[in-house]
């Protein structure tokens, strides 16, 4: 194989023109995006909602649930913050920041005592 000045490989690693870089950066973006789903999946399951859109909507309704909406924040900001470097991860951070940005406001103003069915004067 042949290298050029720059450092890409020569007609191999290099399909239709678009750097190599830039397949790796959108291949990292869709792994990051992909694992994002699949924890929400497994959280959503893990506190019995019937699917990960429930689960989202679902203002926290436990502690460990309160945990989760700032760890699920905390991790958005994390990914946004790491999209100063990558820009296309700032897409991915966004998924969670904005979900678990949500729940915890909705913790933090008591809503989720609304949905408690032992609380019915909340």
């Amino acid at each position: 194989m042949e290298v050029d000045v720059i450092g890409n490989v020569l007609g191999v690693l290099i399909p239709f023109g678009i750097p190599l870089f830039f397949l790796l950066l959108l291949v990292l973006v869709i792994v990051g995006l992909v694992m994002v789903l699949r924890t929400l999946s497994r959280r959503a399951r893990e506190f019995g909602y019937p699917s990960r859109a429930a689960y989202l909507r679902a203002a926290p309704r436990t502690d460990a649930e309160k945990r989760d909406a700032v760890d699920l924040t905390l991790r958005g900001i994390a990914l946004c913050v790491l999209g100063g470097l990558f820009a296309p991860f700032v897409l991915v951070g966004l998924i969670p920041l904005f979900y678990g940005g949500r729940k915890v406001v909705y913790a933090s103003m008591g809503l989720g005592l609304v949905d408690d069915p032992d609380q019915p004067h909340a």
